[in-house]
């Protein structure tokens, strides 16, 4: 019995040293994001990138769109695509064996029809049935193939594109005018860059119609409100961080840019995989690494990307679930870069972060949620302890959530109303009663669920862009 209670003890101590070093790590993290951003604000204050937006000697880029099942997103995300300031680029919609109208509907709404055009595998993929275009629109260039999954929907872009940079959007996201320009200006100024990440931000509740961001509003959505400051922590404190080490190992899928041989020279997205986003990433960071070639890897807070998030809590679960699975395949697939000098900050921080925070850090948490109350109700802990374990961890949370909302509004001010402002200040006060040990649990479920599940997507309902909400 003496084990038993010392081993509560122990173990409670260790989940409350964990916690608040997790907290106090990301609160770090948050202020060297402040310099980087700050600094990337100035220099685009005074950059001119806006005399390149028509200039014939910016590099042409293809725009892939990998779409399954998205008959209700896919038209006003092609629309937003054709909107783009941008002298020369491509849009290829690959339609990875959809079984509702996703493909009749891009073909009537843009009347294209079925050409023969000949495809280069420069990586494998599922057999492609048909490209379609049309010369009204001659940037679209549909691709219908069998389903084989995002990655390979992604590859057969490749093989189908012209241009020597391409871009990954989801078929549920829109992008800013100018978000295009401002990412591929970095590879001009920076030759050696191989892959850069924009933010995606949550168009739930706003108005948007015909492919463009008309008014932009917090949504009702409780679900979605929470993500809000969610992705406002994840892009504008963490990974704004880790790009400055050279180091980031995600750029989201939702909106990337990549150099075309260099994706192709690591043999392309991995199929079978949900995880194909953080993937090609690491594997970009580790050829590159073992050849010591110079590179970089960047990503960039002001290109922006409206996507949607879950509303139901199915849903969420559905997304948290999947994400935490694609962590964990690509961790143990490249466990060998752990701790290896070679890798740089990759192997020797990078990694070792996501293993100890991202994947096991709601594991820890879970278990700190039941250990430490039964600690204090078996009089092993002082309650003065226990009072302010809880304090300080709830300030150190809150107090990242409300610094990543003080820094959108000094260095974007997207969110211009007082009323949606105060909103997303009382969902960072709540996000911690409630909604992040609900993420946990999703969380946990999907390192359960991780042989099972590590093929399987799942579904989540999708809303059309234009808003019905009332003004």
């Amino acid at each position: 019995m003496y084990i038993f209670w010392k081993f509560i003890l122990y173990f409670s101590s260790f989940c409350m040293i964990y916690t608040i070093a997790i907290n106090l790590f990301y609160n770090g993290q948050m202020l060297v994001s402040v310099f980087d951003l700050f600094s990337y604000l100035r220099k685009m204050k005074s950059s001119d990138y806006k005399r390149y937006i028509g200039s014939k000697n910016m590099i042409p880029i293809s725009i892939i769109v990998p779409a399954y099942n998205e008959e209700k997103t896919i038209v006003d995300n092609i629309k937003s695509l054709l909107a783009l300031d941008y002298y020369e680029y491509e849009i290829i919609v690959v339609n990875d064996g959809s079984k509702d109208s996703t493909r009749d509907k891009i073909i009537e709404e843009f009347g294209l029809t079925l050409v023969n055009q000949p495809v280069k595998r420069s990586v494998q993929t599922k057999d492609i049935r048909g490209i379609y275009r049309s010369p009204q629109y001659e940037r679209i260039i549909l691709v219908d193939k069998e389903n084989g999954g995002k990655a390979d929907a992604l590859n057969a872009g490749i093989n189908v594109s012209s241009y020597p940079i391409f871009a990954s959007i989801d078929a549920d996201s829109i992008l800013e005018n100018e978000a295009l320009i401002k990412l591929t200006m970095i590879f001009v100024e920076h030759p050696e860059t191989v892959a850069v990440g924009g933010i995606v931000r949550l168009a739930n509740g706003s108005i948007i119609k015909d492919g463009k961001l008309i008014d932009m509003r917090i949504p009702k959505s409780r679900i979605a409100s929470f993500q809000i400051v969610e992705y406002l922590r994840a892009f504008l404190t963490g990974r704004t961080s880790l790009s400055r080490l050279n180091s980031i190992l995600i750029i989201s899928g939702a909106f990337g840019a990549f150099n075309k041989s260099a994706v192709i020279e690591v043999g392309g997205y991995k199929a079978n995989t949900i995880g194909e986003d953080m993937d090609i990433i690491i594997k970009l960071h580790e050829k590159m690494k073992r050849e010591k070639r110079k590179y970089k890897i960047k990503f960039l807070a002001d290109p922006i990307c409206w996507t949607q998030a879950p509303e139901s809590l199915n849903d969420l679960r559905v997304q948290r679930r999947r994400w935490q699975i694609g962590l964990f395949d690509n961790l143990i697939a490249y466990r060998g870069m752990l701790f290896r000098k070679k890798y740089g900050a990759v192997g020797l921080l990078t990694l070792p972060y996501y293993w100890l925070f991202e994947l096991f850090g709601p594991v820890v948490e879970f278990l700190g949620y039941i250990f430490i109350p039964m600690a204090y109700l078996f009089g092993l802990l002082e309650f003065n302890t226990f009072l302010i374990y809880f304090i300080v961890a709830f300030l150190l949370g809150t107090a990242l959530s409300m610094g990543s909302i003080l820094l959108e509004q000094i260095s974007f001010r997207k969110y211009t109303s007082f009323k949606d402002i105060m909103r997303l200040v009382l969902f960072a006060l709540l996000e911690n009663l409630g909604y992040r040990q609900l993420t946990i649990l999703f969380r946990i479920e999907g390192i359960l669920k991780f042989r099972k599940g590590r093929h399987a997507w799942g579904s989540i309902k999708r809303k059309q862009f234009v808003s019905t909400e009332s003004k």
